[in-house]
């Protein structure tokens, strides 16, 4: 499938297709409408997804896609960005949009691509599907799945008493010099994770301080920060580090794939879980495309195939839990997420001036 359709890595173009998108360059006219696009009548068009996700298991979605609707195949092309980087593509286009489908990004993201003007509804089918508390109340954007955030070890490294057992241990002197983070600002999943570790104490202190002094600590321990998720699988399995912070789907996977030393472990505490979705972009020029493929992505079948195969919790209602899911006993951290999206630019805004490599 790769020689037939075009899949690329999103950093390095971004700023030709925003330059490209101001321009009013369209590379394939911009004539679809937000409740469509393409050409109209919903047939096979080009599309474009712009993606946060695993980059294998978006090829192979989009390969199965194509191959239960074959009229569809050659039709896609995947760009990988980070859930951060997608939103702010996303805005850099509305004058001109250049992408379909907006696959992978945080409830707050999507959110505020909702409000921001530069999303369509989901397909309707799609939006009754999937429980008000998991999308937004026009449909916007839809929940794909639940996303508990846990801790990646390397169990060549650690084992046993020497794992962390909850958020306040990656404070402990052991483990200085043994975390790596993906980047946070880039990635909606660590975007996501620090402002949970703000929310959890913002009670108790009546702001965010004590949660900003919690991050300086952790930031004290951490030996870097990836560039990217490949970037930090690559330094944890090389021992440059023990531990990071990341979602159980992707360490599901890559301990499963080319990392087996990966493992997952759930803090004693709770785990913030968040709701991960998509959205069609608005008025982009193959809304056929994004919509086939929505419809075929949020169906019952798929979703279920992705718990079994891709370790994934669906936001949509399954007949039966997976059995790995069940036996993980995971339990959710309870946060306040309106606080969190109202907060979450000024909260990162704040640990990238003031406490990122300062610790």
């Amino acid at each position: 499938m790769l020689n037939r359709r075009k899949y690329l890595q999103g950093t390095a173009l971004i700023g030709t297709a925003a330059a490209l998108a101001a321009c009013g360059l369209d590379q394939g006219g911009g004539s679809g409408g937000g409740e469509g696009g393409g050409d109209g009548d919903g047939g096979p068009v080009p599309f474009t997804i712009y993606t946060a996700r695993d980059s294998e298991l978006a090829e192979k979605v989009v390969a199965d896609f194509e191959a239960a609707n074959p009229d569809w195949e050659g039709m896609a092309t995947i760009l990988t960005l980070g859930a951060q980087e997608a939103l702010e593509r996303v805005r850099a286009e509305k004058s001109n949009p250049q992408g379909d489908l907006w696959w992978g990004g945080t409830r707050q993201q999507l959110s505020q691509g909702a409000a921001d003007g530069v999303l369509a509804p989901a397909p309707q089918e799609v939006i009754d599907a999937v429980p008000e508390d998991y999308r937004d109340p026009e449909g916007l954007w839809v929940g794909e799945m639940l996303l508990a955030e846990l801790f990646m070890i390397n169990t060549e490294m650690i084992s046993g008493d020497e794992i962390p057992a909850d958020w306040d241990d990656l404070l402990d002197a052991a483990y200085k010099g043994e975390v790596v983070i993906r980047d946070v600002e880039a990635s909606g999943t660590m975007r996501a994770i620090y402002c949970a570790m703000i929310d959890r104490l913002y009670d108790d202190a009546g702001s965010a301080e004590a949660g900003y002094e919690w991050l300086l600590e952790l930031d004290a321990n951490t030996v870097t920060y990836a560039a990217n998720p490949t970037d930090m699988y690559q330094r944890v399995s090389r021992q440059e580090a023990a531990l990071s912070l990341w979602n159980l789907q992707d360490i599901m996977l890559q301990k499963n794939g080319d990392f087996p030393m990966f493992d997952a472990v759930v803090p004693a505490s709770g785990a913030p879980m968040l709701v991960d979705g998509l959205a069609k972009i608005a008025d982009g020029p193959g809304g056929a495309g994004a919509d086939a493929f929505i419809s075929y992505l949020m169906s019952t079948e798929v979703q279920t195939s992705m718990a079994e195969e891709y370790y994934q919790i669906p936001a949509i209602e399954l007949e039966q839990e997976p059995q790995w899911l069940a036996d993980l006993g995971l339990e959710e951290m309870q946060l306040d997420w309106d606080r969190i999206a109202e907060n979450e630019e000024e909260w990162i805004g704040h640990w990238a001036s003031n406490i990122k490599g300062k610790g």
